[in-house]
């Protein structure tokens, strides 16, 4: 993760894409969504989509996976001093959480994350929030999931 100074608004970075099972829909709802139309295929029939979907959550735990792995594929090197970058901070939270279109197995979907705005926190002079809209787009293009992503970024040197 870079400092907070060098990231800039509108970079947009390619996290990567992931296939969607029917066997991987059903494991993670019943674990974590246990809604009939994500568990039992021949119910989901009778559903509001008509077919098992993968809940709105697992497609989104799938953007963290990919988000997580894109970091450590990419790592920052260190600055001109040696300093190692900061890894990241905690996430103050998500806003605008949506899911418009459903995923179906066999659903490809290929995630993305941008930012958008950068915030001084007064409250933490060593720190800021960086907002970026991150979305999945399945392979006829349609949006699945979209977020904006708040995380607490180090700053290389702490605001007056």
């Amino acid at each position: 993760m870079p400092w907070f100074e060098d990231i800039e608004i509108g970079t947009r970075t390619e996290l990567g894409s992931h296939t969607f099972t029917a066997e991987e829909i059903i494991a993670f709802a019943k674990k974590y969504d246990p809604q009939y139309f994500h568990i039992d295929p021949e119910a989901a029939k009778e559903g509001p989509f008509g077919t098992l979907t993968a809940s709105g959550w697992h497609t989104s735990a799938t953007w963290m996976k990919l988000m997580i792995a894109k970091r450590q594929a990419t790592p920052e090197p260190a600055d001109e001093n040696g300093r190692k970058p900061p890894a990241g901070g905690p996430s103050p939270g998500f806003l605008e959480m949506k899911w418009p279109t459903p995923v179906r197995a066999g659903d490809t979907i290929s995630y993305s994350t941008e930012v958008i705005e950068k915030l001084d926190m007064k409250s933490r002079p060593g720190w800021g929030i960086v907002r970026s809209r991150n979305t999945g787009v399945n392979q006829h293009g349609e949006t699945v999931m979209s977020f904006i992503g708040q995380g607490l970024i180090e700053r290389r040197q702490p605001r007056k």
